[in-house]
């Protein structure tokens, strides 16, 4: 190992093999992930023996934006109620309706009333079944009020069911006991002790309430990600510093209700304090692949963000390809016979992941037939298909040497589309993308400030694409496929269209979970909603 030591700051960085890992495991892990057709990775980091050995970004991603954590924010809110625990503020006894009783008169049953935090941070409300979508219709404005009068079919504590209510009356609680919002708390007292930068462009998605969801919604970086899971793996230890009790990381860390009807191997290991259980340690994660894995018996944490229906697919692939390489006790890798080929692997890795890059979208920068493309408007069909973002229009023009498309959301539902989708409908807004062959174009996107609350500041997108020639079409005919990388989010737009028909679709990849504007597909610190 090396003599460099952990402090108060951000961890230091030391070469794999210096560490016990066999960076090949790591070099087969990036290949497994860029092999996978349905995983496109964004960003990993790997801490072994408190020290940094991997950190990659595939590009158009970079280390400085933030990304949409998705159900991983709901490990954050689980560390806030750890330390306001700690702080003496609440206890994990508290009846829901003590800590916030103005809504103890929508508690009707006795079950309700009963539920505490600890049946609710650790999934055991009682219910049988997500109960989010039924709150917000009982109370659009208050939905812990519709919460709590949804009564649970089981005695709390008795059976697991993944519940966003019971994250966000979690996050409630902590909001209310420390008089401001999760994220406003977390700076000061997770990331700044941790080394965590840049969190002035961190933020939660937050209900019309004035509350962090806490279940969902908290952009922060992969560094940040991976400074919490060291922190949990270190017993809440930092440095010099106990930023959590290791009382609470122990508690938070195991089983405390079976998962036996997950569909996936390390779904059904059980679930502890917004934390799952897995085949080796326990972690955070949340949709379309953003991961914080905790490993105590390898002593390491891996931090990915991607976008992948397939969430088991990545978890095996660090099972298979890293997991091997993280053994001290390998024989294999003791002994001078084999350190010229551990640094040759730490050299390649090192190579390797200055250069990650996602593959651009294919097509040629020109069309064949400019005088057909140049000003067409390309507009949807009547009826939007699963999986379509409701754009109302796409102009192509040609100015200034190139080629740009400028795409309008829909600003009202027409004909149904949006309804019969189950899609929000945008509030209309109007960007600008380049089209660009060959490459990544990043840029940042105006939103204008009279765009209500998600108004103002700029969308990071990354763009790339061109015409394509169809294989069946012998008469030349071609289309046009560009690709819109949300850079804050999993998720990518592919917005295609054809000449004859003047035909418009905008596909996405892995649709959106939060439906809305396009604007919204950022960190809510880059909005500057305008003031009435």
């Amino acid at each position: 190992m090396t003599t460099s030591t952990q402090t108060t700051g951000a961890l230091p960085s030391a070469s794999p093999s210096s560490q016990g890992v066999d960076a090949r495991g790591v070099l087969a892990l990036l290949d497994a992930l860029e092999a996978h057709p349905h995983v496109d990775p964004h960003s990993l980091v790997l801490v072994r023996h408190g020290h940094v050995v991997a950190r990659g970004w595939w590009a158009p991603y970079a280390p400085d934006q933030p990304h949409l954590l998705y159900s991983l924010s709901k490990s954050f809110t689980s560390t806030a109620l750890g330390m306001a625990v700690a702080d003496g503020l609440l206890s994990l006894d508290d009846r829901l309706v003590e800590v916030l009783p103005d809504l103890a008169d929508a508690a009707t049953g006795e079950r309700a009333r009963s539920l505490t935090l600890r049946h609710l941070v650790g999934m055991g409300s009682g219910h049988l079944a997500e109960t989010w979508d039924r709150a917000q219709a009982a109370d659009p404005d208050e939905p812990l009020r519709g919460f709590l009068g949804i009564e649970p079919e089981r005695e709390p504590g008795t059976v697991f069911a993944y519940n966003q209510p019971c994250t966000y009356a979690v996050g409630a609680a902590v909001q209310h006991a420390r008089g401001q919002t999760l994220l406003d708390h977390l700076r000061p007292r997770l990331f700044e002790p941790l080394g965590v930068t840049g969190t002035e462009g961190f933020g939660w998605q937050q209900h019309p309430a004035g509350r962090d969801l806490g279940f969902t919604g908290l952009h922060a970086t992969t560094d940040a990600v991976a400074a919490l899971g060291v922190l949990l793996l270190q017993r809440g230890r930092w440095g010099t510093e106990q930023l959590l009790p290791a009382e609470w990381v122990d508690e938070a860390s195991r089983a405390h209700l079976p998962t036996p009807h997950e569909p996936e191997v390390d779904w059904r290991q059980g679930y502890g304090f917004q934390l799952w259980r897995q085949r080796h340690g326990f972690r955070g994660d949340g949709a379309f692949g953003q991961f914080m894995l905790v490993l105590p018996e390898q002593d390491a944490v891996v931090a990915i963000t991607s976008d992948t229906p397939d969430m088991q697919a990545v978890l095996d692939a660090v099972w298979t390809h890293l997991l091997p390489g993280l053994d001290d006790d390998d024989d294999e890798r003791t002994g001078s016979a084999h350190d010229g080929a551990l640094r040759r692997a730490d050299e390649e890795l090192a190579r390797r992941l200055a250069a990650l890059a996602l593959p651009p979208a294919g097509g040629a920068a020109e069309p064949t037939d400019e005088l057909a493309w140049d000003g067409l408007l390309l507009t949807p069909s009547t009826v939007l298909r699963p999986g379509d973002a409701a754009l109302r229009d796409v102009r192509v023009e040609r100015r200034d040497g190139g080629w740009w498309l400028v795409v309008q959301e829909s600003a009202a539902p027409e004909d149904g589309r949006a309804v019969a989708t189950g899609q929000q409908v945008g509030a209309g807004w109007r960007f600008e993308v380049p089209v660009v062959a060959g490459e990544w174009r990043s840029l940042d996107a105006p939103v204008p400030d009279d765009l209500g609350r998600t108004g103002g500041g700029a969308v990071p997108l990354a763009v790339s694409g061109g015409w394509v020639r169809t294989d069946d079409a012998a008469d030349g005919a071609e289309s046009l496929q560009v690709e819109v990388r949300f850079l804050q989010t999993p998720h990518r737009l592919v917005i295609s269209g054809e000449p004859a028909s003047a035909s418009l679709r905008a596909r996405w990849v892995t649709p959106p979970l939060r439906a809305g504007s396009l604007a919204e597909l950022r960190s809510p610190a880059l909005a500057r909603p305008s003031t009435p």
